[in-house]
C-alpha cells in the first residue's frame, strides 16, 4: 500500500452492540467527534469493517461528513461475502445503505469463518495510521485488532 495513502487513513474496531458496556448514542458521539477530529487532521480515508455496531455507526458517521466534505473517502473492507446474510433486517438494510455510499469495497476472503475475520482486522490495520477503538477489556477481535496496530505502529485511540 502507498505509504503517503496510509498516512491519512482511518479505521475503526469495536464491539456488536450487545456486547458493549456503553449506551449506543455515547458510542456513536465518541465516534463522530473523533472521526470530525482526525478530518480536521488530514485524514481522507475512513475504513469500516463492516460488522454490526460500532463499524457500521462510524460507516454511517463517516457518510454525513462525506456530504459536507468532497475528500472524505469510505472504505468498506468485508471479511467475505454475505457477512449480514444472517443479521436482522435493520441491520443488513444499514449495511447495504453504507455499500451504496462507499467509495471502495473489498472482499477481504473468499469464504466465511474466523480466519477470515482475522485477515480483515489485520487489513483493516495495515491500510491505516489510525485506530479508533471502542474496548470493553473483552478478550477476542477487538483485542487482537488493538494489539496488532500496536505492533505495526498504528496510532490507537479507545473510547473511555
Amino acid at each position: 500500500m502507498d505509504e503517503n495513502i496510509k498516512k491519512f487513513s482511518c479505521t475503526f474496531t469495536g464491539h456488536r452492540p450487545e456486547r458493549l458496556d456503553s449506551d449506543e448514542a455515547s458510542v456513536i458521539e465518541w465516534l463522530k467527534n473523533n472521526i470530525a477530529k482526525a478530518a480536521e487532521e488530514g485524514f481522507t480515508d475512513f475504513i469500516s469493517g463492516m460488522q454490526r455496531g460500532v463499524d457500521l455507526w462510524a460507516a454511517e458517521e463517516v457518510l454525513k461528513l462525506k456530504k459536507d466534505n468532497e475528500k472524505i473517502r469510505l472504505i468498506a473492507a468485508c471479511p467475505f461475502k454475505g457477512t449480514e446474510d444472517r443479521w436482522g433486517c435493520d441491520w443488513q438494510l444499514r449495511f447495504r445503505e453504507v455499500i451504496k455510499g462507499a467509495d471502495e469495497v473489498h472482499y477481504i476472503s473468499a469464504k466465511p469463518g474466523r480466519k477470515a475475520f482475522i485477515k480483515r482486522n489485520e487489513w483493516l490495520v495495515d491500510h491505516a495510521s489510525l485506530l479508533l477503538a471502542v474496548f470493553t477489556g473483552a478478550p477476542g477481535g477487538i483485542k487482537y485488532t488493538m494489539d496488532y496496530a500496536n505492533k505495526q505502529g498504528v496510532k490507537v485511540i479507545q473510547y473511555r
